[in-house]
């Protein structure tokens, strides 16, 4: 399948999501395993920021490449699937550009008054923004606690309720992205493994495991 498709784009950063539309185009059909995968969540700030940036960035090239394009990637997409690239390639890493710029506006609003965001946010238009605020962020907190409850996690529970401040951290994120999409557009950041405690105590007992198998032979 691969020899089909002229293999991976190295010069893309998230050659999974490149693969994912060029597949589409071929005529596959591309869909998500219902299941739920254990692996090593990053827990060091500078380390996750570098992998989303990454992440983050190859979504921007991936919608860069595939929009030279755009009337033949609607043909070979369909209208379903053409809007599903812009929502799931192409608007992530806006909405991360844009949303504290819009954090800025609303507080502005409401330090000084409406009246200085009156000329980008009309009556209705500040109204609507306003509920997409609020229930927005209100949905995801609940998504984040539904998800984690259900597996009955229940000590993650209260981390749901940081999602708006994890939203603040893709856009930091998405800045850092875009200005390496200029400057440094192929440089792969490298994810840091094995840095939870969990893990650790995990490869200290296999490394024990080993010894002590060595020991007895």
């Amino acid at each position: 399948m691969l020899h089909e498709l002229g293999a991976w784009d190295p010069y893309n950063v998230t050659e999974d999501a490149d693969l994912g539309i060029r597949l589409t185009q071929a005529g596959y059909r591309v869909a998500v395993v219902n299941s739920t995968t254990f692996e090593e969540a990053n827990g060091v700030l500078h380390s996750w920021i570098n992998q989303r940036s990454r992440w983050i960035k190859g979504y921007m090239q991936t919608w860069l490449v595939h929009m030279r394009r755009p009337v033949e990637l609607y043909r070979r997409l369909g209208p379903v699937g053409f809007l599903g690239f812009h929502m799931f390639i192409g608007f992530p890493p806006m909405t991360a550009l844009i949303n504290p710029l819009l954090w800025i506006m609303f507080l502005v609003s409401v330090i000084v008054g409406r009246s200085a965001v009156a000329g980008f946010f009309p009556g209705p238009v500040l109204v609507l923004a306003l509920f997409d605020l609020m229930v927005g962020n209100a949905m995801y907190v609940y998504f984040n606690i539904v998800a984690v409850a259900k597996r009955r996690w229940y000590g993650l529970v209260p981390w749901g309720l940081l999602a708006p401040a994890y939203w603040v951290l893709h856009s930091v994120a998405a800045y850092k992205a875009l200005l390496q999409l200029v400057t440094n557009p192929h440089y792969w950041e490298k994810t840091t493994h094995g840095t939870s405690s969990r893990t650790q105590e995990t490869i200290a007992s296999l490394k024990a495991g080993s010894a002590t198998g060595s020991e007895a032979q």
